[in-house]
């Protein structure tokens, strides 16, 4: 597995779940608040977590932003700050800008000034959910037992190309239900369908395979 860089704006509930994740799976992670309180319950889970007011782009400066891989502006308690963060981000040279946003509004905001990548998080999962309800194979999966499962696995280097020429479910005994992309799920993809890195695939199978699946198609 490659390590990636992140640089987390943000150490409320969304940006400490988020660091915690991202340190427990290998990756290095930054963590930064203006606050001191709120990094005392993740520091623990992070490469470096450091005090700073990210709405100053001289104060952003300091960490070299630059460096990493991605940025995520996980500010909750202020949109002004998650505006003047995220165009403080993109000025400083970030290679990729994730944003929180609480609304389709501030999602338009946020995109204007920087922002590559915009999710919000409630709406997101009320989506998700809804997909997953209304979708026969999904909610099919859901009920096949504690010997199988649904894992929803983000694509790496290893999982770029067609289906047909990845060959899952020869390989691992999987099979691929549904691929998401940005706002656009694709249930039930056909040979064809070209997968790039950073979707998400939505795959069935058994507790075993997925484990297989899991181990042979990370990195």
């Amino acid at each position: 597995m490659k390590v990636r860089s992140y640089l987390v704006v943000g150490a409320g509930r969304f940006g400490g779940a988020l660091a915690r994740t991202l340190f427990e799976l290998g990756h290095e992670v930054v963590i930064v608040d203006r606050r001191e309180g709120p990094l005392e319950d993740v520091m623990a889970h992070a490469t470096h977590a450091l005090v700073l007011d990210a709405a100053s782009e001289a104060e952003l400066s300091k960490v070299g932003v630059s460096n990493f891989d991605a940025v995520v502006i996980a500010i909750g308690d202020s949109f002004e700050a998650s505006v003047l963060a995220t165009a403080a981000a993109k000025e400083l040279g970030a290679q990729h800008i994730v944003a929180k946003a609480g609304s389709t509004r501030a999602a338009e905001v946020l995109t204007k000034v920087g922002a590559d990548h915009v999710v919000r998080p409630e709406h997101d999962m009320g989506e998700r959910l809804a997909q997953q309800l209304v979708t026969p194979a999904l909610v099919d999966a859901f009920a096949l037992g504690d010997a199988h499962g649904v894992l929803e696995f983000v694509a790496g280097p290893k999982l770029v190309g067609s289906l047909a020429h990845l060959r899952l479910p020869n390989r691992f005994a999987i099979q691929v239900v549904a691929i998401e992309r940005g706002d656009a799920l694709t249930v039930g993809p056909k040979a064809d369908f070209e997968v790039e890195e950073g979707d998400i695939l939505v795959v069935i199978g058994s507790t075993e395979a997925l484990d297989r699946f899991r181990e042979g198609a990370s990195g």
